[in-house]
C-alpha cells in the first residue's frame, strides 16, 4: 500500500468519461470471475448525450490519484424523479446516490466516499445511499455474496473488500437484492405443474411470446405494466418515455420471442417476464473485445444463442392482481413456457432470477415454490450526510 497522498479529481468531457470508464475496467480485469463488457456500451452509460437516463439527473464524476497513477474512482449524482418518491420506498427529498466504485485500498476508498459526500451537500442532500451505477434500471447494488462465480449479464460483480470498506465508512445496508438460481433441466414440483395445467384449462388466461414485427408497442405494453406492478416498491423510479425508447432499442438484439412471454386475462395484458440469453457467456470468451474478430462471434451467438444459460431480470403483474392467487398462477405458467422453450431450443441448463427484494415475499416465495436458491446478493447502503 501506497503512503503517498491521495488527489480527488473531478472529471469530465469525452476524455474524462474515457479514462473514468477504462479505469472501471482495469479494475474489473483483476477479479477472477469478473466479465468484461464492451467498452462501447459502458462508454454510452455514462454520456450525458446518449443516455436519458441523465435527462432527469445531475451528476459529477471523481477519480482519486495516487504516485501519479489512478488509484479509484466513484460517481456522485442525484435523480430528481427519485426525489419526488415517498421516503418509504427508500429514497424520497434529500436522497443523492453514488456508483461506479473502485478504490485500490481502504484509504482511496474513503477519500472517494467523503469526496462524492461532499458533492452531495453541496447540492443540498442530506442522504447518501449507494452504489447504484447509475440508475436503479442499471447495476444497483454491490455484490456482497456470491464472489466465487461470475455474473450473468446486466450484474455487476465486486471484490469483497468493497463491503467493508463502505461499512467502515459509516454506511449500513438499507437493502438486500436477492438472485436465484434454477436448474432448468428438472421439472417443476408436483403442486407448481398443477397450478400451470389448472391456467391451461382456463380459457379467460393465454400466455403468448413478445412479437418483435410490433416491438415498439410490446415495448410499451411491458413497461406500462411493469411501472404499474413495481410502483410500491422499495427503490422504483419510473421509466420516462425517452427511456423506454431507448430500453428498447438497447434490448432488441438479445430479445427471443420465444422465452419473452406476456400473460393476456380476458384479451388484456396483465403480465410479462423478460427473459435474455446470458451474453457474458460471449463476452468472457472474446475477453469485451469487438475487434478483429469479436463482433463476428458476439452477432453469430446473438442470432441464435446455443448452449445459452438464461437470466431473467424482470417479471410484472399488474396491482390490481396483486396477492391473488392468479398472480402466482401467471407467474408459474409464463415460467413454464419459458422453462420449457430455453432448455429444448437452447439448450439451457440453468437459469438465474432476479434480482429480487430481500422483503418482497411473493416473488421469494414464487423463487422457493420451482426450487430455486439464493446465488449471489447485491447490497445497497446509505447514510446521513
Amino acid at each position: 500500500m501506497s503512503s503517498g497522498q491521495i488527489v480527488i479529481e473531478e472529471i469530465g468531457g469525452k476524455k474524462g468519461r474515457a479514462r473514468f470508464v477504462d479505469l472501471g475496467r482495469s479494475f474489473a480485469a483483476r477479479e477472477q470471475h469478473s466479465v468484461p463488457q464492451l467498452r462501447s456500451e459502458q462508454l454510452e452509460l455514462v454520456d450525458p448525450d446518449k443516455n436519458p437516463f441523465f435527462g432527469h439527473a445531475s451528476h459529477q464524476f471523481f477519480i482519486a490519484r495516487r504516485d501519479s497513477r489512478d488509484v479509484g474512482r466513484i460517481s456522485a449524482h442525484i435523480d430528481r424523479l427519485a426525489l419526488e418518491l415517498p421516503a418509504e420506498q427508500g429514497m424520497g427529498p434529500g436522497t443523492g446516490m453514488f456508483g461506479y466504485f473502485d478504490a485500490e485500498d481502504e484509504g482511496v476508498a474513503k477519500a472517494l466516499l467523503a469526496r462524492a459526500e461532499e458533492w452531495l451537500r453541496e447540492q443540498g442532500m442530506t442522504r447518501a445511499l449507494g452504489p447504484i451505477s447509475m440508475s436503479v434500471w442499471e447495476e444497483p447494488g454491490l455484490l456482497v455474496s456470491g464472489q466465487d462465480h461470475s455474473p450473468m449479464i446486466m450484474m455487476g460483480h465486486h471484490p469483497a473488500d468493497y463491503a467493508h470498506w463502505i461499512e467502515a465508512a459509516g454506511y449500513d445496508r438499507a437493502k438486500t437484492l436477492l438472485t436465484y438460481d434454477l436448474d432448468v433441466t428438472q421439472d417443476f414440483p408436483p403442486l407448481v405443474r398443477r397450478i400451470v395445467q389448472s391456467g391451461e384449462r382456463n380459457d379467460r388466461i393465454r400466455i403468448r411470446p413478445v412479437d418483435k414485427s410490433r416491438w415498439a408497442q410490446e415495448v410499451e405494453i411491458v413497461l406500462a405494466i411493469l411501472n404499474d406492478a413495481w410502483s410500491k416498491n422499495w427503490g422504483f423510479v419510473p421509466f420516462t418515455p425517452d427511456e423506454i425508447a431507448y430500453a428498447g432499442k438497447k434490448l432488441k438484439p438479445i430479445i427471443r420471442e420465444d422465452i419473452n412471454m406476456i400473460a393476456e386475462l380476458d384479451g388484456r395484458p396483465v403480465a410479462f417476464m423478460l427473459t435474455f440469453p446470458d451474453v457474458n457467456r460471449v463476452l468472457k470468451d472474446i475477453d469485451g473485445k469487438l475487434f478483429p474478430f469479436g463482433w463476428f462471434r458476439l452477432l453469430r451467438w446473438l442470432r441464435k444463442p446455443t448452449a445459452a444459460d438464461m437470466r431473467v431480470p424482470l417479471m410484472g403483474v399488474l396491482r390490481e392482481l396483486h396477492n391473488s392467487r392468479l398472480a402466482s398462477q401467471l407467474a408459474f405458467m409464463m415460467i413454464s413456457n419459458i422453462r420449457d422453450n430455453a432448455a429444448s431450443r437452447y439448450g439451457a441448463q440453468r437459469a438465474e432470477i432476479g434480482w429480487i427484494l430481500d422483503d418482497n415475499q411473493g416473488m421469494k416465495a414464487i423463487a422457493d415454490a420451482i426450487e430455486s436458491s439464493v446465488n449471489r446478493e447485491y447490497a445497497i447502503y446509505r447514510k446521513r450526510l
